[in-house]
C-alpha cells in the first residue's frame, strides 16, 4: 500500500513540475517586429531587416483593430490632420469636365486623285503641312492616253475647219473629244489654248480641286498613278473636332442638346463654345468608354490637331451621395475610402465612384448615408496601415 501511494505522489509532482515549466515560458502573440524602412517585413522575433539590415522595431498589435482597420492615438490624428465628415444625400451635376483631344474634321477632308493614268513628272507641293489653295498647280503628268486624246481633239478641229460643209457633223465630234479631255482633268483654259495653238505638250498640268492642308502625300516624282489613284489628301482646318472620352455610366447625365465649352490648356484663358454633334453608338466592351464629339471653329488656324483640350458639358443635376475628391484613394485595384468605426478606429472600404464635379465625386455604392468618412488625411491613414500591417488595405478586397 505504501509503495502504491509513493508512486501516485511521485507522478503528481512530475506533472506539477512540467506544468510549472510551461508557465515559465512567456509568449507575447500581440507583438511582432517590423522595419521602418520596409514595413512589409513582419517577424515574430527581434533581429535585422533582411533588406536594409536595420534593427527591427517591436510593434504591439491592437486587439481593437479589425482586419481592414487601424487604430490611431489622439496625437497621431492631430499630427496627420485627419478630419472626418458625415456623408449625406445631396445633389451633384450641373456640369461635367472631360479630357479631350483636337482632331481633324474628317468630313472636311478632300482627296485629289489622278483622272487619268500616267507618270508624275513634277510635284509642286512635297511636304506634309503645306497649305494649298483651290486652283493651285499641283502636279505635271505624262500620259499617253491623254496625249492621244489631245491629238484627236486637234484633228477633229482641223477637219471641222476644212470640211465644215460635209454631211458629217464635226461639231458633235469636237464636243465629244472635248468632253473626254474635261473628263480626264483638263480645264477649260487648257482646252481653249489647245484649240487656239493647235499644238500640245507632252506634260499636262493638273490643278487642285480644293483648298486645304496636306495631311497625306501618296505619290512622289517619278511614280506612276492609275486612273482614280490618290495623289494627296487635303484637310480643311478651319473647323476641328474636340473628341472626348466618357464612361458609359456618365452617358445618362449628359444633356445632348446642352452647351459645351472647350478649353485649351496650351492657350490659357481661351474658351470656345460649341455643341455635341456626335456620340459613338458603340461602347468599347473592354474599357466601357464612349466617344463624344464637339465641333469648334478654328479662327486663324491657331488650333492644331493633336492638342489636348478639356470639354465642359452641361449635365442634369441628380441626388446622390458625394465626397470631396481627396477623400477617395484610387489605384489600379479600384477606389476606397476610410470610414471611422469608433472613437479612434478607422476601416478601409471599397467604393464605386461616378460623376465628378466641382471638386466633389459621386459615391454610387460602398457607403450609406450617415457613415463618417475621412475627408482629409486618407493617404496618411493608408501609409500608417501599410507600416503597421505590411500590406495594402485594398489588396484582395472586393466591392
Amino acid at each position: 500500500m505504501k509503495k502504491i501511494l509513493f508512486i501516485v505522489i511521485s507522478a503528481l509532482l512530475v506533472f506539477a513540475a512540467c506544468k510549472s515549466r510551461k508557465a515559465d515560458v512567456p509568449k507575447d502573440t500581440d507583438v511582432f517586429y517590423t522595419c521602418s524602412m520596409d514595413p512589409q517585413i513582419m517577424e515574430s522575433k527581434p533581429g535585422k531587416c533582411p533588406i536594409c539590415h536595420m534593427e527591427l522595431t517591436a510593434v504591439k498589435k491592437s486587439n481593437s483593430e479589425e482586419m481592414d482597420g487601424i487604430q490611431l492615438s489622439e496625437q497621431q490624428i492631430q499630427l496627420g490632420n485627419i478630419r472626418t465628415d458625415t456623408i449625406k444625400d445631396g445633389t451633384i451635376g450641373d456640369q461635367m469636365t472631360l479630357s479631350a483631344t483636337l482632331n481633324i474634321d474628317e468630313s472636311k477632308i478632300n482627296i485629289v486623285s489622278a483622272r487619268v493614268a500616267g507618270r508624275i513628272d513634277k510635284l509642286y507641293y512635297k511636304n506634309i503641312g503645306d497649305h494649298i489653295t483651290k486652283g493651285s498647280r499641283l502636279f505635271d503628268l505624262y500620259s499617253e492616253e491623254l496625249n492621244n486624246a489631245k491629238q484627236e481633239y486637234i484633228s477633229v478641229l482641223e477637219r471641222q475647219r476644212t470640211l465644215d460643209n460635209s454631211i458629217i457633223d464635226f461639231t458633235q465630234l469636237a464636243q465629244a473629244a472635248k468632253n473626254k479631255l474635261l473628263l480626264w482633268g483638263m480645264n477649260e483654259a487648257q482646252i481653249t489654248e489647245l484649240a487656239t495653238t493647235k499644238k500640245y505638250v507632252a506634260l499636262t498640268s493638273f490643278y487642285s480641286t480644293a483648298s486645304g492642308t496636306i495631311t497625306t502625300l501618296d505619290v512622289k516624282e517619278g511614280d506612276y498613278v492609275t486612273e482614280g489613284g490618290s495623289v494627296v489628301h487635303l484637310a480643311d482646318l478651319s473647323v476641328l473636332w474636340a473628341e472626348a472620352q466618357v464612361y458609359a455610366s456618365q452617358l445618362s447625365l449628359i444633356d445632348q442638346k446642352g452647351d459645351a465649352v472647350v478649353q485649351i490648356p496650351d492657350m490659357p484663358g481661351k474658351e470656345i463654345k460649341g455643341r455635341i454633334d456626335f456620340e459613338n453608338p458603340e461602347i468599347s466592351p473592354d474599357t466601357r468608354i464612349n466617344l463624344i464629339r464637339v465641333t469648334i471653329p478654328n479662327y486663324n488656324n491657331q488650333l492644331k490637331p493633336g492638342m489636348p483640350a478639356y470639354v465642359t458639358l452641361k449635365s442634369r443635376q441628380h441626388h446622390s451621395l458625394s465626397l470631396p475628391v481627396d477623400a477617395v484613394i484610387r489605384d489600379a485595384k479600384g477606389a476606397s475610402v476610410w470610414v471611422r468605426t469608433g472613437k479612434n478606429n478607422f476601416e478601409n472600404r471599397m467604393v464605386e465612384t461616378g460623376l465628378e464635379a466641382d471638386e466633389s465625386i459621386e459615391i454610387k455604392s460602398g457607403l450609406q448615408e450617415g457613415d463618417i468618412v475621412v475627408i482629409s488625411g486618407a493617404y496618411l491613414l493608408n501609409s500608417e496601415y501599410i507600416f503597421k500591417k505590411g500590406a495594402d488595405p485594398m489588396a484582395g478586397m472586393k466591392m
